[in-house]
């Protein structure tokens, strides 16, 4: 009898031990059970053995009971489990920025005192559910960035506290509810944009007399006039009705005077100023087919010069050409092997011991472990080391340095950063090495420490560096090869070529979608979420089948830690050159587009670049929104516009203003591709949301991804 009261005993005490839990922990552990990934180990401490869940991770208690739960940007996956409901005292929800999925739970709203619910950088789809309008506290509701659907429930007008309401980057539909300007008085902060919103702007919105900031309507389908009672709004508030469907006069009163032309584009019908386009009968219907509907209808034909140089692409070269090209890519050889010569007597003077100039030995003197240094160094060692072999940075790479060294080699290309050669093995194994340059500093350990970071990373959109060499006259960067040059060279060919095919819609776009996915991986999944900060053209390299990958990651960081010229000083030298003479060249016409674009510099660089000293992942996406519209337009980052010149961004904002028809803003060669003019159109859009001028309103590049691939995949 004895082992079977003791069973009892035990089950007793271990039902005691479970059930000391009180009922909001055991509701926030199922909560936790259905969340499958916490890589972080956020939710580590949630724990079935305590009294409350007070102590846990991301909770707060007032008096032994849950009112606040706030665990965001812990990259936590699963779904929002209807078990939150229970917490009937919760005021605070704080999930942003995690990667939950499925709908919201309408259990979550029987928490009636429940104050701000902030869900925004998710993945949460379905719609939003009536039962917000029980929320009469609510004053933060914040469901940006997410896939929300449907229409937005009238209820939502129950919520008067509502302070900030943030709907931006869904797919949210229908009209906006009657009573929203009323209802909603107390509002201070509204964005709706990146919606499918339709319908007329309630004339209520008038109101919404403690609102501030940007008002953000943006990107969405509202029709019909502009309600000449929005300009009751304080008149500090700045409307954004761009990319909508709106039409009639543009009302001349209160917050709606005095606004650039660019708080209105991207509404065929709108007329009347600021606009340039007066009101009339004649006035172009919204829905002509010959047109873009944000582009004007007329415009003059390209630059006779532009015409000359894509007829040039089409003849061969002539015979003083070739000569040219084989001349200089004999030279190319020679130096090529007149540097691995040199570096290849420098191993072996390593394994010699010293020689007449000072170098020595360590470790045995072995040509591999040999570390080289000069004598008349003052600082220490680690400072002024010099690695005298090829350093593999995984473990594929099976070839040494005696092997590069007796490659045969090509000249790819030079640039600010320094020559790279296109090299061959023996065995036929094909990569690109970079020289980094002669000379310079002697900061081994912060080279290598930043070489191997970037060796880490792995994607098929982003070029693999697999091995470097470091010595006090040479640094060398090897790649792998990239066979069909980079995405400048297929979009407007170059000087020589003796044929150019140009790319067509379909393999544009599959190029977008994987310079975004590249991206998407640096900003987000990469160890120390990088920053690009020089993206151009030239730096998408094209794999066999067109599958782009980024290259020229990092080059800035170790062309300055090796002595080069770092890749954004010399970005923004050149931004600030050219700022000089854009604005020297400007001219009354230019001067009418918004100043969204006056301060932009270097023809990819961010306008902020000029006076931000840290690179921010906004900067990529800017980059990429240029990217976006030389790949739609077919044109060289720098327009020329009569006698003057104006960047990308600038000629396509006076497009867009001047409303031109879209084939004279598409690239000539993609006119066979006129069935995918509202794919082009869509694709314009997304690239002019990336080019904003306020970093904050410029999407993240994972829901440009997103954006491209439902894109994609809706006309497959």
């Amino acid at each position: 009898m004895f082992p079977l009261v003791l069973f009892v005993l035990l089950l007793c005490n271990s039902h005691g031990l479970v059930g000391s839990l009180s009922n909001e922990g055991y509701a926030l552990l199922s909560f936790k059970q259905h969340i499958t990934e916490d890589p972080e180990g956020s939710l580590s401490n949630w724990n079935s053995s305590d009294e409350t869940p007070c102590s846990w991770n991301g909770v707060t208690c007032k008096e032994q009971t849950v009112v606040s739960l706030s665990i965001p940007k812990k990259k936590l996956y699963g779904f929002l489990h209807s078990a939150l409901g229970a917490l009937s005292q919760l005021r605070h929800v704080n999930l942003r920025n995690n990667k939950f999925f499925g709908t919201l739970p309408v259990e979550l709203f029987q928490a009636q005192g429940l104050q701000s619910l902030v869900l925004y950088g998710n993945s949460l789809s379905g719609s939003v559910p009536t039962e917000i309008g029980k929320l009469k506290y609510l004053q933060i509701l914040d469901l940006s960035q997410n896939f929300f659907n449907g229409s937005l429930p009238a209820s939502i007008i129950q919520c008067k506290r509502l302070k900030t309401l943030d709907l931006s980057q869904n797919n949210l539909t229908g009209f906006l509810p009657e009573g929203f300007g009323t209802g909603l008085i107390s509002l201070e902060k509204l964005d709706l944009s990146f919606n499918k919103f339709n319908g007329s702007i309630p004339s209520d919105l008038g109101n919404l007399s403690s609102l501030q900031g940007t008002v953000d309507f943006s990107h969405n389908r509202f029709s019909g006039s502009i309600p000449a009672s929005l300009g009751n709004l304080p008149e500090k508030v700045y409307i954004d009705l761009t990319y909508n469907n709106l039409s009639g006069p543009i009302p001349q009163n209160g917050a709606l005077m005095n606004r650039g032309p660019t708080a209105f584009i991207g509404n065929p019908g709108l007329c009347g100023p600021p606009l340039k386009n007066p009101c009339s009968s004649e006035t172009p219907s919204a829905s002509s087919p010959s047109s873009i509907p944000f582009l004007p209808d007329n415009y003059p034909p390209d630059n006779p010069d532009d015409n000359a140089g894509k007829s040039e692409k089409a003849r061969g070269l002539s015979k003083s050409a070739v000569i040219a090209i084989v001349v200089s890519d004999v030279i190319g050889i020679c130096l090529v092997g007149l540097l691995f010569s040199y570096c290849y007597t420098r191993v072996f003077a390593c394994g010699k011991g010293k020689d007449e100039n000072g170098y020595g030995f360590e470790k045995g003197g072995k040509g591999k472990d040999c570390l080289c240094f000069r004598k008349d160094e003052s600082e220490t060692l680690s400072e002024h080391v010099e690695q005298c072999d090829l350093v593999p940075l995984d473990t594929q790479v099976a070839f040494d340095l005696d092997e590069l060294l007796k490659a045969s080699a090509f000249v790819l290309g030079k640039s600010g950063i320094g020559i790279v050669y296109k090299v061959v093995l023996e065995d036929g194994l094909t990569l690109a090495v970079r020289r980094l340059g002669e000379g310079g500093s002697q900061r081994f350990k912060e080279f290598q420490t930043e070489v191997e970071a970037i060796g880490k990373l792995r994607h098929p959109n982003i070029v693999a560096l697999r091995a470097f060499y470091w010595s006090v006259d040479e640094k060398l960067l090897i790649y792998d090869y990239i066979p069909n040059g980079n995405l400048a060279t297929a979009l407007h060919g170059k000087p020589g070529m003796v044929s150019f095919t140009p790319l067509s819609w379909s393999f544009r776009l599959k190029i977008m979608k994987g310079t975004a996915k590249g991206l998407v991986y640096l900003h987000e999944f990469s160890p120390k979420k990088y920053v690009h900060g020089d993206l151009k053209p030239s730096n998408v390299l094209l794999g066999e089948n067109m599958e782009p990958q980024i290259s020229g990651f990092g080059l800035g960081r170790l062309a300055n830690i090796a002595g080069g010229s770092p890749t954004l000083q010399s970005n923004r030298m050149a931004a600030e050159k050219q700022q000089e003479r854009q604005q020297k060249n400007a001219t009354s016409e230019v001067t009418t587009i918004s100043s969204a674009t006056n301060n932009v510099g270097s023809s990819y660089q961010a306008p902020e670049a000029l006076k931000v000293v840290k690179p921010s992942q906004k900067w990529d996406v800017f980059s990429y929104g240029v990217i976006l519209l030389e790949m739609i337009t077919g044109r060289l980052p720098i327009v020329q516009v009569g006698d003057s010149e104006m960047d990308l961004v600038r000629w396509i904002q006076l497009c867009i203003e001047e409303k031109k028809p879209l084939s004279d803003v598409l690239d000539p060669y993609l006119a066979e591709d006129v069935d995918k003019e509202e794919q082009i159109i869509a694709v314009l859009k997304i690239a002019m949301a990336c080019v904003h001028s306020s970093p904050e309103r410029r999407p993240a590049m994972r829901h440009v991804y997103d954006a491209l691939d439902r894109l994609a995949m809706s006309t497959d």
